[in-house]
């Protein structure tokens, strides 16, 4: 289950791309929270203090605004073009027990056999979308793959989500299967014949000349 993590923010005043260069600039990282029938409110926060709720995994925050707390859960994080420094985030206000639809990392557990034998392990799915109570969200759901052989897969179907959660991807989707590898046959490589001779279009061919047929003297005048 999600634990609840806090986040200190400060309103921003000015709005425009020009502002929030210079809170970069400053250390503090621009965001939103909205939701709830409530105007969005722009803020600001440290960039540590959200680089460490972000990879620590925290989905719901509650976070202060003008010593005031709000629970919300990270909506969508904008990365600079190297995916390291968080540019921009949205935060959606949320209600403890109502239900949001959420992406959740499948996280593999254990060997597969199959992989000792030759095959490829191939993950089709790095996430889930997960529709739960809010305050019920998993960390990630477990994938225990200590049984899959050549040519077995684990669905969508077989997950094992806890009561009250729904898994939206389809159940026949393949989450994670173990492959034969591929063997690269090489191809016997075809030789070319030499070019052909020419044919003269239009030229009798020769006849053989028959055997004891000598050349006849040529005709000429008696003296």
């Amino acid at each position: 289950m999600a634990i609840s993590a806090k986040l200190v923010a400060q309103k921003r005043e000015k709005t425009g791309k020009w502002e929030m260069r210079r809170l970069r600039k400053t250390g503090r990282t621009p965001g939103n929270v909205y939701g709830h029938h409530i105007d969005p409110v722009p803020i600001s926060v440290t960039a540590d203090s959200l680089d460490t709720l972000i990879h620590g995994g925290s989905k719901v925050v509650d976070v202060e605004i003008d010593g005031q707390t709000e629970k919300a859960i990270f909506r969508d994080i904008q990365w600079d073009t190297y995916g390291v420094i968080i540019q921009h985030f949205d935060l959606l206000r949320i209600d403890p027990d109502e239900r949001v639809t959420v992406e959740v990392t499948v996280d593999l557990r254990g060997t597969a056999p199959g992989t000792a034998s030759g095959g490829i392990l191939d993950q089709h799915l790095r996430t889930i979308s997960l529709e739960c109570r809010a305050i019920e969200i998993p960390d990630s759901i477990i994938v225990r793959i200590g049984e899959l052989q050549i040519g077995q897969a684990i669905h969508v179907s077989d997950l094992d989500v806890p009561a009250g959660m729904v898994v939206h991807n389809s159940p026949d989707t393949v989450v994670v299967q173990v492959v034969e590898p591929v063997v690269e046959v090489e191809e016997p490589v075809a030789v070319e014949a030499g070019p052909a001779e020419p044919e003269v279009i239009g030229k009798k061919p020769e006849e053989p000349e028959e055997e004891g047929e000598k050349e006849k003297p040529a005709k000429g005048k008696g003296p």
